[in-house]
Formats: C-alpha cells, structure tokens, sequence
C-alpha cells in the first residue's frame, strides 16, 4: 500500500511509520513538527519507500499520488501540549480531520482516525465501552482536546454515510513507550524524566485516580488489525490492566536504584479524568487483539531507552 500519516513524526505515528515500512508498503510521513520530532524519523529519511512532507495538515494538501490509506494521527495529544497550543488543537480536529478526509475522498482511499480515550472525559461508566457517549466540559481548559476529537469523530462518521469513505475510527488509551518526550507531561515520561535528573516526581492530588498504560508495539498492532478489518464504528484500544497513578510512580521509583527522587504531591489539575480503563472486547472479537506486554516489561524497555537518550544528549 502507500499510505498517507499526518502527524507521523510524532511518538505514535512514527512507530506507524516504522511498522509499515518494515510491512513493505510506502509510507509519507505529513507532519508540521510543532510536537512530533524529525528525528523520530531520521533514519527513515534514506529509504526509497519513504517521503517526509513538513506542512500542517490544517492548511489544504493536495497529495502528487495516488494513495491506499490515510492515516489522521495529526495533533497535540498531552495537556502541556494542546493547553500551549489550543487554537491549533482545535483546528487540526476539525480543518486538520476535513482536509484529511478530502485527501482519502479524493483518492479512493481508506481512511483512519486517531481518536482518544478522552471523548468519554471524566467517566460516569467504568470501565468505558465503545457506546458511552461520554461525560465532558467543553468549556473547561481540556475541552479544546477532547472537544476536537469528539467533532472530528463526528466528521469522519459523516463522510461516511454521506460520501460512503470507507473509515476507521480508533479510541487510543494512555500509551507510553520509547520516543516520548521527557518533558511530554503524560505521567510515565515525567515520572522516568524527573527520576533521571533526580527530582520528586509530581503526583496530582493524592493519586488514587486511575488510568490504563499500554505499551506502543501493543497499540501499534492493534491499529494495523483495525486498518485491516471492516469495522466503521470507534474501537477501543488500551490495556486494561488498570493502576492508580501513585502506583505507577511507585513502579517508576522502583526501577531506579539509589535514586534521590521521592513522589511529590501537587493539586489535581481541572477536569482531570478520575478513572480510566477500556472495554476491549469489541478489539478482541472483532480484531483478535489483546495486549501482551506487561507494564513491568514495557517500563524497562521504555527507560532503557531514554537513559540512552539523555546519555547522548
């Protein structure tokens, strides 16, 4: 195939980038680098399959191939980041989706959306199916997250039984893995970040909220099988190993031996989500997918990696 990714520069979508190259297919890789980094795609620069384009996907692009997929992974995705950028996040969900989904109706091609748990906010159901339709401020400092993703859900859905673009729409849980940026906000890379530089490790609230931590290759196989499958409707991906946040610090200390840093207790931030843990069994139903990587196993591979990282820094 040749597949389009917008936001392939990112953690998630590089690691997209990667597999499918790795797959055999032709990848270009649309990202305006305002949170994704080029070097997560570095060494893919030179491979004859692969072609990087800098542009925001909120501006029209017209694409000079014909392609198979598209892949519409383009946006801020940690707090830090879309509270920085709000306006922006706000445009990639819905300008970003549109022209997206222009490019996938122009070219007959499939076309996938990068959703996130966050549609369901602050649940009233728990653990989240595919059905909850949510519990969200959408005047709150969050809103200009969940909000985009919640319209560009819409969007997408419209294109469908309006246009009949053949779409997929994929839920993303809390994610972690190698290629986070230290300094992304989300719980695991702050935790490993300020552990490595020997600071407290900042717990919000008194951390008995919850959420659930797949690892990347995890997810990264559960999105190829949902690109593969004829299913229309959001899909759910996560690991549903649910853990409180002070225990997922604790796990973190844990893995630094002699280390100065204590946890740190700071007030919980606005609208910040209580619980989180996905319902999988449309996943593992549908698509054969359940998660194999132990939080144990992707922690240890996850700080590897950025020991190396901040060693070569």
């Amino acid at each position: 195939m040749r597949v389009l990714i917008t936001g392939g520069a990112g953690f998630i979508g590089s690691h997209l980038c990667d597999r499918l190259i790795a797959d055999g297919h032709e990848v270009i890789c649309v990202d305006n680098l305002i949170t994704g980094k080029a070097s997560n795609v570095a060494r893919l620069q030179s491979h004859t399959r692969f072609r990087f384009i800098q542009h925001n996907i909120s501006q029209a692009l017209v694409p000079e191939e014909a392609l198979d997929y598209v892949l519409h992974f383009a946006s801020p995705a940690s707090p830090p980041d879309y509270l920085k950028y709000p306006i922006q996040t706000l445009k990639v969900g819905s300008l970003g989706t549109l022209n997206a989904l222009g490019i996938a109706k122009a070219t007959r091609a499939k076309f996938l959306l990068a959703s996130t748990s966050e549609v369901y906010g602050d649940p009233q159901v728990h653990p989240q199916p595919e059905h909850y339709w949510g519990h969200v401020n959408p005047v709150g400092p969050r809103g200009v997250y969940d909000e985009a993703k919640r319209f560009a859900e819409a969007l997408t859905m419209a294109y469908h039984r309006e246009h009949g673009l053949d779409t997929r729409i994929v839920r993303i849980f809390n994610t972690y893995g190698e290629r986070m940026r230290l300094d992304d906000g989300r719980a695991v890379p702050n935790f490993i970040g300020q552990a490595l530089r020997n600071e407290p490790l900042t717990v919000y609230g008194d951390g008995s909220q919850t959420r659930s931590f797949c690892y990347i290759d995890d997810l990264i196989e559960g999105i190829l099988r949902l690109m593969d499958s004829d299913l229309h409707d959001p899909v759910n991906l996560g690991n549903p190993d649910e853990r409180t946040i002070l225990e997922i610090a604790q796990q973190v200390l844990a893995c630094f031996k002699g280390t100065k840093s204590r946890v740190e207790f700071r007030p919980l931030p606005v609208d910040d989500p209580k619980q989180r843990r996905p319902d999988i069994t449309l996943a593992s139903t549908r698509l054969g997918w359940t998660p194999t990587v132990t939080l144990d196993e992707g922690l240890a591979k996850t700080i590897a990696w950025c020991r190396n990282e901040t060693a070569g820094a």
